[in-house]
């Protein structure tokens, strides 16, 4: 079998490449490496059954021609990001949606048996119902979430109006290994580990007591490989760890001092999937605990040499446009 992976290249592409690989497929691992690192590639390239593409998605002409053949597409590639989808809304659209729309055209050119997307939680914005169903209620509080969401409705309106086989699954807070080291601000282990490493005092926001549905990522990429194998179509399924630990738990794991930093506006108390439709449908369950999956990280610590070190100062600074467009 033959499968596609946009954003091969990325953190939670890459494991997906590699969970494939190891499933016995061959692979075209497609990435513009906006965000993608070719390292996270690199302890795969002697598979012979690995092809790696550089291309926008967005690119039809350069895409399609990959897709001949194709049994499998995961459809990974996305820009992600608060602060930067608020200052860049433009590039979002065209990643996001643009490039969404030239992915469900190449599966559909190609007959792809199934498309598996990888939708955001962030879609639900401030949740009021935790743990969250698929049914609840959908207010994105920024661009990258209603990008992420309006790619969603495009890949299910595929799916009703062409007849290709697609599920969507909407991912809660990833984390693991070859997550990104660089760029924008972003997520809390990123900026942990590298704050750890470097001998910094951790930068919790607010009084820490915020917690999220840390999800590791060889258990969303085995979620998304479920789904890929069932017979779904037309559906849309929450990933997530089953459980919530608050950022305080996550600094006692990890070990460090801590300073305290405001509160953000747009950010949930708490994130939390209700994983009772995929154990229903797929018979999915993550496996990874948060405390061996914080172990897991910590082993990998010296990837975070080279990753930014966010001081309060700095992460004033990088979330000024973010309190400036959401506090309203």
């Amino acid at each position: 079998m033959k499968a596609i992976v946009t954003g091969g290249a990325g953190f939670i592409g890459s494991h997906v490449v590699e969970r494939l690989l190891k499933d016995g497929l061959e692979v075209v691992a497609i990435d513009n490496y906006s965000t993608g690192r070719p390292q996270n590639l690199a302890h795969l390239k002697a598979d012979g059954r690995l092809s790696v593409v550089e291309a926008d998605i967005a690119d039809h002409k350069k895409i399609a021609p990959h897709f001949s053949g194709a049994d499998w597409v995961f459809h990974l590639a996305a820009l992600a990001d608060i602060v930067p989808s608020i200052e860049r809304p433009t590039d979002y659209f065209h990643a996001n949606v643009v490039g969404t729309e030239s992915v469900l055209e190449a599966a559909r050119a190609a007959k792809a048996r199934r498309l598996v997307y990888a939708a955001s939680s962030s879609c639900y914005g401030i949740a009021k119902q935790v743990p969250t169903p698929e049914t609840a209620p959908i207010s994105p509080e920024y661009p990258y979430a209603l990008t992420k969401y309006l790619g969603e409705q495009l890949v299910l309106h595929w799916g009703k109006v062409y007849g290709l086989s697609v599920v969507s699954t909407r991912f809660f807070n990833v984390y693991g290994p070859r997550a990104r080291t660089s760029g924008t601000y972003g997520a809390v282990f990123g900026v942990f580990l590298a704050q750890k490493i470097n001998g910094k005092p951790f930068t919790v926001v607010g009084d820490g007591r915020q917690t999220r549905d840390f999800t590791y990522v060889t258990d969303v990429a085995d979620a998304v490989v479920t789904a890929a194998k069932s017979q779904l179509s037309g559906e849309v399924l929450n990933v997530g760890s089953g459980n919530t630990h608050s950022v305080n738990r996550l600094v006692e794991l990890l070990g460090g001092p801590v300073e305290h930093i405001p509160k953000r506006p747009g950010e949930p108390d708490c994130t939390f999937a209700d994983v009772s439709k995929i154990q229903r449908l797929l018979g999915w369950k993550a496996k990874v605990s948060f405390e061996q999956g914080v172990k897991n990280m910590l082993a990998h610590i010296d990837d975070w040499k080279a990753a930014p070190i966010w001081t309060p100062e700095k992460i004033a600074d990088a979330t000024k446009t973010w309190f400036e467009r959401l506090s309203a």
